[in-house]
């Protein structure tokens, strides 16, 4: 897509050593391959000061494949970053050293702040117009940071990663939660996350996050965007870092290497909630590594919705006609503009305009599955930008518009993510789409000519005198059950 070489960026954490490599260096940046390993580089540096030697080997291993990697995907830039655990260490700098002369590259040894702010930029990327506290939860450290929009403020780092509180606290979780509340006590960022929201980076709160997800019988597997209320997140953190492990339901969703370090992210969220009284946690799955690709950006190019870069980018891989999709996102807007019951937010016409960029990428599957083809791709894809309400309104509006308005076999589930509100959108969304593509083809400059206006009384579909050919039986049904939606009377006006 991106006409460039990918990008890789190596984390060398304290629990993992992780390579992830993109298409390209964009305001979305899509994964083209993500690969970790759990080496514990940070498991006793507190106690002894150093990186253990089992783990060096392990991270040196991890960093060959990786570098092999690199070279066999022709990546042209590669970034590398190191976080706690090397940092702290007293055989840091040499390890530092050999893992350079392994990747062919500088490490940069983030601090605590540049850590917070990297991860800052990650949730910024990936969360539509955040406004709270992003923490990062790592094995060494966690790093807090107030975000506002664009806006980061100074971050602060603290000592409680989940390795680092094993290690500190002799494996005891009474007195790994006495370290994390003493050290929130000197926190003030978290004084400034009172009723708005927390965003949980980290890969042991994303295991968190999966096992509520997999208790409460969740529909959507996504990580991105999972919002859980404040109170739900104290009565869960409670229970895991009472019980052991194996003896909690659908433990087997989380990975075996990240279950020892399940109580210890339990015990620092159930304390920073209970100390900062966000109204609610949301999961974040871009942090350092994709802050660091948005720090590249330019001022103008971070402006861009990640969104609807992304539906473009699906939009030009798999629709007959992209320019047609373009044509679809006005042509729609024009139709809910003219009619007052049908005013949009700024949320809801940017969710129509992803959902017309995304309606024909199943064009290629079979007619009797196209609908659930897209309900799956759109639900579940790698979009970033939007929350679990948002995913479910775009697929529901695509599928509604393969599947008539009638059939909901295939989303009961996603039923469950929107309001009522929404759902009526997505049918009248779907509606419109599927006026349009049975009146235009999918073919590019015929529904710029035939725009849909919606009167106080009427749905009017102008159509000139060339074009009267296309309209017959299925165009006046479909406009007919459009209108009923919307409580008006359809006419085709040739003009």
């Amino acid at each position: 897509m991106a006409g460039e070489a990918p990008v890789a960026v190596i984390d060398i954490g304290s629990n993992s050593v992780r390579l992830v490599v993109y298409e390209a260096v964009t305001r979305a940046p899509v994964p083209l391959f993500n690969e970790k390993a759990l080496c514990g580089l940070g498991r006793d540096v507190l106690s002894t000061g150093r990186l253990a030697e089992d783990a060096v080997q392990r991270a040196f291993s991890a960093l060959r494949r990786f570098r092999g990697l690199c070279d066999a995907m022709g990546v042209g830039k590669l970034y590398a970053l190191a976080t706690a655990a090397a940092r702290d260490a007293q055989n840091g700098p040499a390890f530092i050293a050999e893992c350079e002369a392994i990747c062919g590259v500088s490490i940069e040894i983030l601090s605590g702040r540049r850590e917070a702010e990297l991860a800052a930029y990650g949730v910024i990327s990936g969360i539509h117009d955040p406004d709270g506290v992003a923490g990062d939860l790592g094995g060494g450290s966690l790093e807090l940071v107030d975000i506002k929009r664009e806006v980061v403020g100074n971050g602060i780092t603290l000592p409680i990663g989940g390795l680092a509180l094993q290690d500190r606290s002799s494996k005891s979780l009474n007195k790994a939660e006495k370290i994390v509340r003493d050290a929130m006590r000197d926190a003030p960022v978290l004084s400034e996350v009172a009723g708005r929201t927390f965003y949980a980076v980290g890969g042991t709160w994303r295991a968190l996050a999966r096992l509520h997800m997999f208790q409460r019988g969740y529909p959507l597997h996504v990580m991105h965007g999972y919002r859980l209320p404040a109170k739900e997140v104290l009565d869960f953190t409670r229970i895991v870092h009472r019980a052991e492990p194996e003896a909690l339901a659908h433990i087997e969703a989380v990975s075996s290497a990240r279950r020892p370090l399940l109580a210890y992210g339990a015990v620092v969220l159930e304390n920073l909630v209970r100390t900062g009284r966000p109204a609610d946690v949301v999961i974040s799955a871009l942090g350092v590594r994709e802050g660091l690709l948005y720090a590249l950006l330019d001022a103008e190019t971070r402006r861009h919705d990640p969104l609807l870069i992304e539906a473009q980018d699906f939009n030009i891989l798999r629709s007959r006609s992209p320019q047609h999709g373009e044509e679809l996102a006005t042509w729609t807007g024009n139709f809910f503009a003219s009619s007052p019951v049908l005013e949009e937010s700024t949320e809801e016409r940017r969710l129509r305009e992803a959902a017309c960029l995304l309606s024909d990428i199943a064009w290629r599957a079979h007619p009797d599955y196209r609908g659930e083809q897209s309900l799956n791709v759109i639900a579940h894809a790698a979009l970033v930008g939007i929350d679990h309400p948002g995913r479910a309104f775009l697929a529901l509006s695509v599928y509604y518009r393969h599947m008539g308005l009638g059939e909901d076999e295939y989303a009961p589930r996603l039923l469950e993510l929107v309001t009522s509100g929404m759902l009526d959108r997505s049918r009248i969304l779907g509606a419109a789409m599927r006026v349009a593509y049975v009146m235009s083809a999918a073919m590019p400059g015929i529904l710029p000519r035939v725009p849909l206006i919606a009167d106080e009384t009427h749905l009017k579909l102008t159509v000139p005198p060339d074009l009267a050919s296309l309209v017959n039986d299925r165009v006046q049904n479909r406009l007919k059950q459009l209108a009923r939606l919307i409580g008006r009377e359809p006419s085709i006006v040739m003009s």
